[in-house]
This record gives structure tokens, sequence and C-alpha cells, in this order.
């Protein structure tokens, strides 16, 4: 954390700040503002020696987006050098709205449609805002760009022409905060969702669920104002956000420059897509990814014998299992990741996957990029250049997990060539998926990278080429939309590389809690799919929260069974067995909802807005909306309040305003208010929103399996809405990311409309009103009327 300011008035002890107080030159260029601003006012001409100047600039990449850009010393490494965010990965679209720079005698201003940035150039005046037509969403004004000099014994100006670097430098925005504006995002954070009051350091690290550390740093905020803001360095990032200054969110990241992305909305959807458009959409996962996973669990032991014994139980007891995850010794200690299974514990390692396929099983197992001194790779790695290093040319080596350790050099074409060679090996062998785990534990300070990149900047960007590079080999093996990983650490963009999860959480309820804040935070910055460890990973989950827990995590995007010490499947938590039925009851629901979940899928692949939805994304005109963080919504559709208590089962929760219809129990809930219910362990609150309609599957279609023919023997759930006028589409099971069948629902006075406007239905299709009647929905007539 770094704080500048001892008060409103005085820079910290050992501190020398050069504020941008006057505006010394702007120039209004074709396609953006350029303008430099001085560290101290200018009186007379003496005034323009000895005072440091910061480098602005002012322009729109696309509509509703301004880029401010500010540099001390543009010539420095921490400018120039690599890794930076590939931006605009789909292609960067044209502007419809004008751009404009223009410059007057007080003032310069940029222009993209009405979003503008206004500088003031009058004498001693600086001052930036920005603003949407009249509304202003923020502004940099007095003592708020900043080039800071930190722990050095010359902080002020003078000759020194040995080190004039000496010391830490730092560059700064202090953003303004309007009354009552919230702060949120800034990727997996598990505190308090709203992040007024919190300093936050972009700066990825293992540190489980329960501290400011995180595994996934997002440079990305969004505001409750109406706009969001991007800072495009993997760089550590500082921020303050009313910890320093009550009125300010205070960025600050190290060197000579700092830049941002401000994008403006209205809605925090519009801010997302946006986003979205900066650093890329999610794939779409393959459908078999929603069904459960089970996992050995880490320091478990466990053989073939096992992992039959486990498919086996969890067949006896009706829970379809659609991917069994190898957790890290499928490969044996001291030799991760040497890519191969260990041969006293799996003989017969490719038989075993071959067996596993036949019984309908996909199969994930865990890697990370890091190469054990013992393993068979290590000596080839290194003879070829493929490791990180050190100044001196030896490999940089580490004790802290697996002995002797390199890490695989990414920004090495050939490194990376390599290290997929050993993973499509295993996908020839029958792996579908890879948990990449790690990433985070990155070295910095003494590094050298093939590319000369900055060691600073590779410590979070590393986690982005390892997903990358590993997603990637399953996509061009398996086919666009058949690739998914299984995702720990992440920075800006790696949410096209789905599917993440949550880190590792204890087994108990606050950590359940904690689990979902860091999934609805992460959410914000663009990771459309999402899961969590059901029942906690650390620690040996009671009964009751491993009931709780299973119901949340299958109301989740995806949902797996893993933990540290102990197994997760559930007759060994719950002697009594009620954690099994309570298990396939909701892994049945899971599969019956699979056309709502999968066409919630498409939309999140088309426009980057994720499936799991805070309730300021779906409600945001609610102002209690803003301050919720213990529920969500399931897409646009589904409203889910889990529940943090164990054997009674209280939950209190908001309903937004309209009637909201109980999927699982039948009932109504009437908002806009607080309710308060109990709910034994096959029951959590589900609440399908007004004027909105899901399509189940068929009960005996899905019964055993995720991918079956999603528009067969439908029933269309429907919460009727006077006004409602929605579009539902059905994905093809067969086609996955094409749409088989596309319904429209209408209803008004009294009456609700369906009807068929592509494709084509079974006789069997149904049509229910909720808490009502069932009618037939007919294939050849292509429409259904119903009076209400």
């Amino acid at each position: 954390m770094v704080k500048f300011s001892h008060g409103c008035w005085h820079p910290s002890p050992d501190t020398l700040i050069d504020w941008a107080v006057e505006v010394v030159k702007a120039e209004a260029r074709e396609d953006h503002l350029h303008f430099v601003t001085c560290s101290k006012p200018i009186n007379h001409r003496g005034d323009t020696l000895n005072n440091p100047t910061l480098t602005h600039r002012i322009s729109s990449p696309v509509d509703d987006v301004l880029y401010l850009s500010s540099t001390h010393w543009k010539g420095q490494k921490s400018v120039t050098a690599a890794p930076h965010f590939e931006l605009f990965p789909a292609g960067q679209p044209d502007h419809t709205q004008a751009v404009k720079a223009s410059k007057a005698d007080d003032e310069a201003r940029f222009a993209v449609g009405d979003l503008t940035a206004t500088v003031n150039t009058r004498p001693k005046s600086f001052n930036l805002d920005f603003a949407n037509g009249s509304r202003k969403l923020t502004s940099l004004g007095w003592r708020s760009i900043g080039y800071i000099k930190q722990n050095t014994t010359a902080l002020h100006p003078k000759a020194n022409y040995t080190n004039p670097n000496k010391g830490e430098r730092w560059t700064t925005y202090q953003l303004s905060l309007g009354v009552g504006e919230k702060i949120y995002g800034l990727g997996e954070r598990f505190g308090p969702f709203v992040k007024n009051g919190q300093t936050v350091d972009i700066w990825n690290d293992d540190g489980g669920t329960g501290s400011e550390l995180t595994y996934k740093n997002i440079p990305f905020f969004l505001s409750s104002a109406g706009y969001g803001v991007f800072i495009p360095t993997s760089s550590l990032v500082s921020l303050e956000i009313q910890s320093e200054r009550t009125t300010r969110v205070n960025i600050a990241v190290p060197g000579e420059s700092l830049s941002i992305y401000l994008i403006h909305g209205p809605t925090p959807k519009d801010i997302i897509g946006k986003y979205a458009l900066l650093t890329g959409k999610p794939a779409l996962p393959p459908a078999w990814t929603f069904g459960l996973w089970l996992s050995t669990s880490f320091t478990t032991e466990y053989d073939e014998t096992t992992v039959n014994s486990f498919l086996d139980g969890m067949q006896e007891r009706d829970v379809p299992v659609s991917v069994f995850h190898y957790d890290c010794f499928w490969m044996k200690g001291f030799q991760w990741c040497d890519f191969e299974f260990d041969q006293d514990l799996f003989p017969d390692a490719a038989g075993q996957l071959r067996r596993l396929k036949e019984r309908g099983q996909h199969v994930c197992v865990w890697i990370n990029s890091y190469i054990a001194q013992e393993s068979k790779l290590f000596d080839e790695g290194a003879e070829k250049g493929y490791f990180v290093k050190r100044g001196d040319g030896s490999v940089w080596q580490y004790d802290f997990w697996q002995a002797g350790m390199a890490f695989v050099d990414f920004t090495n074409p050939d490194a990376c060539k390599w290290y997929q060679s050993k993973l499509r090996a295993l996908i020839d062998m029958g792996v579908d998926s890879f948990k990449t785990d790690f990433g985070e534990r990155i070295p910095t300070g003494d590094v050298v990278y093939f590319d000369g990149s900055d060691p600073q900047k590779m410590h979070n960007y590393y986690s982005f080429l390892y997903n990358k590079v590993t997603f990637e080999v399953l996509e061009e093996a398996k086919g666009k939309n058949n690739a998914a990983l299984f995702a720990r650490s992440a920075t800006a963009g790696c949410q096209r590389f789905p599917v993440h999860w949550g880190g590792d959480p204890y087994s108990t309820f606050p950590a359940m809690a904690e689990t979902l804040r860091g999934g609805m935070s992460l959410a914000l910055g663009g990771f459309g799919f999402w899961a969590h460890d059901i029942g906690g990973f650390e620690g040996n989950p009671d009964p009751a929260l491993f009931k709780r827990w299973v119901a949340f995590g299958l109301f989740s995007s995806h949902s797996r069974l893993h933990g540290s010490g102990s197994f997760r499947v559930p007759w060994l938590i719950d002697p009594s067995e009620e954690a099994s039925r309570v298990l396939a009851h909701f892994v049945a629901w899971k599969h019956r909802l699979m056309p709502y979940l999968y066409s919630q899928a498409l939309a999140t692949h088309r426009s980057g807005i994720p499936m799991l939805r805070s309730s300021i994304l779906e409600i945001p005109q609610d102002p209690i909306a803003w301050h919720l963080d213990t529920q969500y919504f399931l897409g646009d559709a589904l409203l889910v309040a889990p529940v943090f208590d164990g054997e009674e089962g209280q939950v209190t929760y908001y309903v937004p305003e309209g009637r909201w219809y109980g999927i699982l129990d039948g009932k109504w809930r009437q908002g806009s208010r607080y309710v308060t219910e109990q709910h034994d362990f096959f029951g959590i609150p589900v609440l399908l929103r007004p004027g909105k309609a899901i399509v189940l599957g068929d009960r005996a279609l899905s019964k055993d399996k995720v991918v079956y023919n999603w528009a067969d023997k439908i029933t269309v759930l429907v919460n009727p809405a006077d006004g409602m006028d929605e579009i539902v589409e059905i994905p093809d099971h067969e086609n996955l990311g094409g749409v088989k069948v596309k319904l429209s629902i209408k209803s008004d006075k009294g009456s609700l409309k369906v009807a068929v406007l592509e494709g084509r239905l079974t006789s069997d299709a149904k049509v229910q009103v909720a808490g009502g009647e069932t009618s037939d929905l007919s294939a050849t007539a292509r429409e259904t009327e119903i009076t209400l």
C-alpha cells in the first residue's frame, strides 16, 4: 500500500510530489489533445527552469471511451518495456460518434460524442473534468496528478549525474468522488463488496480467500456514477479508495507514466460490455463443463481403484458426474511437473483414461508452469533456454513449492511450443481439460526474460501467458467452443480463457460468503464463468455446511467438489446419506436448467456480461442493489440467495420490485422488501424474475447427463408481467454455440402468447405459467395463446 500524503496539506515523510499545477502548452491535434503541465507556477521566464513537467495525451479508441496518459520521462524502461496488455483482441471497431479536439482561450477540450474531457488552461489553474453532456462524472483537480520521489536522500532538485533515479518513483492520479459514489471490482476481492474505504494493491499472490491478497487482480473498477476505469498496466497498481483522501480514488503506479481508459455507461452492463471490447470476451466453454466436477482432492491418497470407487458410489446414488479431476499427485512428488502419471499408482494410465471415457467421463488433470529439478523435463528446458533466468544467465530456481523448480519462460516462442507439446501428449491420451493452478509466485528483481520484459510488469502478466498457451493447445486439439481450463491466477484479459475458480477457502460459512463476494467482484471485470470449491478447501466441512454449499455450488455456472486433505464425496462427509440425496437433487436441477444456462453462456460469450451477476448489473436503478453482497443473479432471469446457516436454514434476502416466483418451492415473493425464510437442505431461494421465462429440460432426458437434446420435451416456465416481450433461445445440443429454437414470449392485458420464431419443437413441449396451469406448445401451429 502506498500513501503519499499526511493529511490534506503535507506530503508523507521522505516524499516529494511534483503536482501538475499549470498548463504550459496545449495543442488540439487531429485525433487527440496534447498538453504539458509544469510542477510550479510560471511567474517569469526563470520559472521554466528546474521545473519538472508531465506530458499528457487524451484520445478515444472507441465510442464512449476516453484515454488519458501522463508521462514524466518518456524514454525510461518503465514506460516502454513489455509486457503490454493485448487490447482489442477481436479487432478495434470504428467510431460512430464524432471525435473532436479543440482549444479556446481558457480551455482545451476533447470529445467523443457527448463524452468530454475539458482541461483548464488558465495560469495556475490546472483542472481536468470528465463529463457526459452536462453531467460531470469525475475530475482531476488541484493536486491530483503528480510525479512522486520517495525514500531518497536527495528529495530536492539538484545536479546529480550519478544516479538521478535514486529512490522510488511513482506517478499518481487522484480522481474525485461524488457524494454517495461507490466503487466496485478490481478483480477477485474477498472483503467488503463495496470498495470505498479500502486499500487495494493489484498484485497477484497465493493467499487463500481470507485476506487482502488475491489470485486474480484486475486493474479495472466500476463506479456507481456511471463510468468505469481501466488502468492498462500489468505492473503493481496501488489504490487508496477514500482511504487516504476521503473524496478521492488515488491510483499510483511505480515509474514514469500512468494512463487510464475512462469508460462511460450509462449502465454497469454497458460499461462492462465496452471494457470487454478493450480486453476481450470469454470464450464459450463446452457444455459438458457445466455438469458436476469431482476431484481427488489435493493431498489425499488415491489410485485407479479409489477413482472407480468414487464414480461407482456417485452412480449408485444417482449423482451424475461430468468431469473427473486428478489433482497434483497424479504425478509423483518432487517431480512436478513432468506430465507423467505416477507409475506406482497408475501403471496403466492410458488404459484408465480410456475406461473413464467408456463410462462417459471427461477428464481434467492438474498442472502448473513450474518445473521441479527432479522432473525429467528440467535438464531439457534448462539446456534449451526455456526457463526464466537470472542476470548471470543461470536458471532462476526456487524451493518454495517444488524443490529447485524453474519457471517456464512464456515470452520465448520455442518454450511455448515445447510446453504445449507436453500437454498435447496428455490430450492425445484422453485429457480434456487442464487445471492451470498457481501462476502467482512469479519472481521479480534479478530476473531476465527471453523478450526483455520488465520483471515487475511480468509478475501479474505471467498468468495471462500461462493460461493463453494452455488454452490455445486445447482449442487447437479440440476445436472452437470445446476448450476449457480450470484456472486460478489471472490478470486483465484472462477472461478470454475460461473457466476460473475462486481459490482456497476454509470450510466455514464466513468463507462461503467471502467466496461469493470474491466471485461477484471478479465478474465485474468481465470474467464470465466461475466456480468454487464446494464445501471449502481447507478443513473438513460438517454435513450442514456441505449441504448448504452444494446448493450454492450447483447454482453457479460451474460446479466442483474439491478439498485439501480430505475427500469431498458426500457419503464420507455425511454418513446419514442426506448429503448424497441433496447433491443428487441439485445436480438434477442444474441438468434441467441447461437450456437456460447454455443460452446465458452464449449471451456471455457474445457480450462479455458475466453469468454470475451482482444485483447492480440487473437492477442498477434500485439503490438497495448497490449494497447487496450475499445474493446474486445467475444469468438475467434467476435471483439466487445462498443459505449461510446450518441446520435451521434461515436466510434473509432482498426481493426487488414485482412478483418473483420460486422455481424450487413454487411460492411467490412480493417486492420490493426484505424477506426472512427457512429452507431445509433441499431448498434455496431461486426466484424467476417478473417478465422473464426460462426453458427447462425434460426430467428423464436430463437425468444422467448434462448434454442432451435441449429442445426436446421442454417446459417453458413463464413469470408473466404486463408489457413482457422476450426472446428466448434454446441452443443446439449438437452444434454447440448455435441456436436451435427461438421463442417469442409476450404478455399483455391478461393473455400470454408464445410463438416459435425459428426451429422446431417436439409435440410434447409445454408452457407453464408460474404458479398456474400448463398448456401444450404446438409444434405445428407455432403459436400458443394462454388466458391468464
